[in-house]
This record gives C-alpha cells, structure tokens and sequence, in this order.
C-alpha cells in the first residue's frame, strides 16, 4: 500500500504534528501516512505522535526536508486521537 502523503513543507511547529495527527485519524490499520516537513522540530513533535498513536516511524532527510513515514499497525487496539 502506498503511504498517504501530507506535505507539512513550510510549516512551523506545532502544523506538521497537529496535521498528521489528524491524517492518521483517517487511516485504516496497516496504512502508511508520509509527512514532508521543513521545520527542524518536525522529527520530534511527529515521533511523539507517532507514539501516542502506537506507530512505527522512520526519518530521513531529503534536502531541505524531513521524510517521516509513519505506520499503523495492522491489528490491534484503536488508535488515540487527541
């Protein structure tokens, strides 16, 4: 399945994190959520939710940007949405 991707470039702390929160919200378990940011906190305030969320989440630079994919269990308790 291909990652949803949410384009949080440009934005400052809190958007990237507030935004994916609200992305993986709508996804199913086992979908995937790509979060490209800019801001130089958007590692650490998305790995937070990705936590809360009880996602897996991988980083890596691309340039300029952030490359965070975070991933949904398959199974499993419902996920937390603040």
């Amino acid at each position: 399945m291909n990652p949803t991707v949410l384009d949080a470039r440009g934005l400052a702390c809190p958007l990237p994190a507030v935004k994916a929160r609200l992305a993986l919200a709508a996804l199913p378990p086992g979908g995937a959520l790509l979060v490209l940011a800019t801001d130089p906190e958007a590692p650490i305030d998305v790995a937070a939710v990705a936590a809360d969320a009880g996602c897996t989440m991988t980083q890596a630079r691309d340039g300029e940007a952030w490359r965070l994919l975070l991933e949904r269990p398959r199974q499993g308790a419902a996920m937390p949405v603040r």
